[in-house]
């Protein structure tokens, strides 16, 4: 069967923008962590132990926290612990130990999965819940915890991983954007974890790694045990107190000496890099599972492009729109030293525009000013006297961007905000449509983990740009340099995928866009039957048309991958949300949606995931389907870790490209890891000095 993905929109004009969201670091962060509601007079309840294993292999990441949690007080309470929604990370698996027995969770309609939490908690019985509080956060239900006891639960999710120009990246997100202000003002939080923090992250590729690091952890311990292989471990504990203890959590706990352990707190996002050796070629990649050849499989395929994008040579005007709304308080010295590395990249042939919103907008300079010193530095010191104040008029910053571009020069916009609109204009659809007439490219940054991410992600794919997520705890320079490797290259456009010699359907994304420097492509879907199919890739890189064809095998069977079913899942209900921001909500969509995440149990805005006694799932005729999904998932992983690092190349009979794929350094070329990283520390290294005096 042939099943073309065409984009949705082709555009030709040669203006880009950019836009740096930025949840930047403050004095004081939000974090993840137990809610208790302000002017409650009981002591706080303790993170007693927060452990976390990570495998990233075939193509995804699998996230598994254990977590138990004690109540001081002689009553018993309900705790709510709230973390920040991982990117692109479909949440499967909640479990909660009763009796000392774990039970794992069922998803339900989100007011139903409510409706038997609170019936459960009114008659003194254990239940707990996981819902979804929009874009911003999960926040996890967990009742009773006894008077003087402890309770113990485990959250899994599965994501995609992606790479982008040779470096691969892993966050797990604790940081809080500190924008909900209504969340904040109610609730008071404990971030800190009084025993055992325990991650542990282990990397198999099918691809040699040149390097792996954790920036700002310098207590992490990084072992390679093959070029394909690694291990890395951060704890608060003393070596010997960490290899005394078992990487299972116990309700029991483990008595520690002060000596071996400090409290550790859940305010910073764990970011791992790793680095493929340079010189790797072009590929696609799959990963497949199906369970039985009468049933349907699914499949994930990562498309890895060769460096065929020429450089850019012309100058260019910028224009920085910079958000100087109150929520910007705390963040607003780390915008201004952004702003100033980025004027420092800046050509001679270049000119720009500074914009600055919070509920109105006013232009600091007057129209484009040429590159010099002089004019960077008199913006500069005008940046340095402004105290951020007042509410977010985002729509209007964008639109005064968009006005008065020349249509002679290329041009990039660069937006500087923590993402959400709160002043004027604040529908998602008004700015989609704002950015189709504008017929510009739009490149974003999206910094803080509760930046309106789907709205940053919605702007930049109507417009066919691209976007980068960036965290407190990321190298900051090394991600300008990924997305500045983008700005100044060719794109290819107009991009098709055609499967033909085995029947594929539920493609997603079924409007791909365009890819540019150093961007993978992933595409999940079903197929019906194994056997030999033709891929064939088409594009556009200027106004030539480019063809890669290969073969690949699809399996009868393959049952190592379940996890792939829930990936497809996600971006199946990624899709139907997008539909809803250009239609509006429907019934048929929703319930779309909420089909789709109860066959897969999925937490979303419309469904949760509940905890109850066996009995009580019996008595209410709760299906038990998560629960033998997440048993096939565990058995799965535990098969996989037993055996060596699967290669996964697809088109290694037929190779897409003759080229090798980007990488950082010089060109498209190579250069050690300590290369790409030191440039990266030195500018973090003075940033920080510079918040901290």
């Amino acid at each position: 069967m042939n099943r073309t993905i065409q984009s949705l929109l082709l555009r030709s004009a040669f203006m880009t923008s950019v836009i740096f969201a930025i949840a930047s670091i403050s004095t004081h962060v939000s974090a993840a962590g137990l809610l208790k509601p302000v002017n409650q007079q009981y002591q706080d309840l303790i993170i007693e132990s927060h452990h976390v294993d990570v495998v990233i292999a075939d193509g995804y990441a699998t996230t598994q926290i254990e977590q138990v949690f004690f109540n001081p007080n002689a009553m018993d309470l309900e705790t709510i612990y709230s973390f920040p929604v991982p990117s692109k990370a479909a949440v499967g698996e909640f479990t909660y130990w009763i009796d000392g027995n774990p039970v794992t969770g069922e998803v339900l309609e989100k007011r139903e999965a409510r409706e038997v939490y609170n019936e459960q908690k009114s008659q003194g019985n254990e239940a707990a819940l996981v819902e979804q509080d929009d874009y911003k956060t999960f926040d996890i239900s967990v009742y009773p915890v006894r008077a003087n006891d402890k309770v113990k639960i485990r959250l899994v999710y599965v994501q995609a991983t992606h790479t982008d120009t040779g470096i691969g990246r892993y966050q797990y997100p604790l940081e809080e954007g500190g924008v909900d202000e209504a969340k904040q003002s109610f609730w008071t939080r404990n971030e800190t974890v009084e025993q055992s923090f325990q991650f542990n992250l282990t990397l198999r590729s099918n691809y040699p790694i040149d390097g792996l690091r954790l920036p700002n952890q310098p207590n992490a311990v990084v072992n390679q045990l093959s070029s394909q292989e690694y291990q890395v471990s951060l704890s608060n504990l003393s070596n010997q107190a960490s290899n005394q203890m078992s990487n299972e959590v116990t309700l029991e706990g483990t008595k520690l000496s002060t000596e071996n352990q400090t409290a550790f707190t859940l305010n910073q996002d764990i970011i791992a890099y790793w680095r493929y050796t340079p010189g790797l070629p072009g590929a696609l990649d799959m990963v497949t599972y199906k369970a039985t050849p009468e049933e349907k499989g699914t499949f994930l395929l990562t498309l890895t492009p060769a460096m065929d994008l020429q450089p850019l040579q012309q100058g260019r005007d910028w224009v920085f729109v910079l958000d100087i709304s109150g929520s910007m308080q705390g963040k607003y010295s780390t915008l201004v030293e952004g702003v100033r590395q980025a004027m420092g990249k800046l050509t001679a042939d270049d000119r720009f525009r500074v914009i600055l919103f919070n509920d109105r907008t006013k232009e600091l300079t007057h129209g484009y000013d040429a590159v010099t010193p002089e004019n960077i530095n008199r913006v500069l010191n005008k940046l340095d006297n402004i105290t951020p104040n007042n509410g977010t008029n985002l729509y209007a910053g964008v639109e005064k961007a968009l006005k008065n571009l020349d249509a002679d020069r290329a041009t990039g916009i660069i937006l500087v905000t923590d993402g959400v609109a709160n002043v004027g204009v604040t529908e998602k659809k008004d700015f989609l449509t704002l950015l189709e007439k504008a017929d510009v490219r739009l490149f974003s940054f999206i910094m803080g983990n509760q930046s309106n991410r789907p709205l940053l992600e919605g702007m930049t794919k109507v417009s066919q740009g691209f976007y980068q997520e960036v965290s407190n705890a990321d190298d900051i320079l090394g991600q300008v340099l990924l997305a500045t490797g983008k700005l100044n290259h060719e794109a290819l456009r107009d991009i098709q995928i055609d499967i033909d010699g085995v029947r594929v359907k539920d493609l997603t994304p079924s409007d791909i866009g365009t890819l540019y420097r150093g961007q993978q492509l992933h595409i999940a879907g079903h197929y019906w039957k194994g056997g030999a199919a033709d891929v064939r890739i088409s594009g556009k890189i200027g106004g030539e048309k480019k063809v890669y064809e290969t073969t690949i095998q699809f399996p009868e069977t393959e049952t190592r991958y379940p996890e792939l079913e829930r990936i497809w899942a996600y971006t199946a209900i990624e899709a139907l949300l997008e539909q809803q921001d250009y239609l509006g909500e429907s019934q048929d969509t929703k319930q779309a949606i909420i089909d789709i995440a109860k066959e897969y149990s999925l937490v979303t805005d419309y469904t949760s995931m509940i905890v109850v006694r066996d009995s009580v799932f019996e008595e209410k005729g709760i299906a038990r389907s998560n629960q033998r999904r997440v048993e096939n998932e565990r058995l799965a992983r535990e098969v996989r870790a037993t055996q060596p690092v699967q290669n996964h190349r697809a088109d290694t009979n037929k190779p897409l490209y003759t080229h090798s794929r980007p990488s950082v350094g010089s060109g498209g070329g190579g250069g050690s890891i300590n290369g790409f990283i030191l440039p990266m520390i030195a500018a973090l290294y003075i940033l920080r000095r510079r918040k901290r005096s």
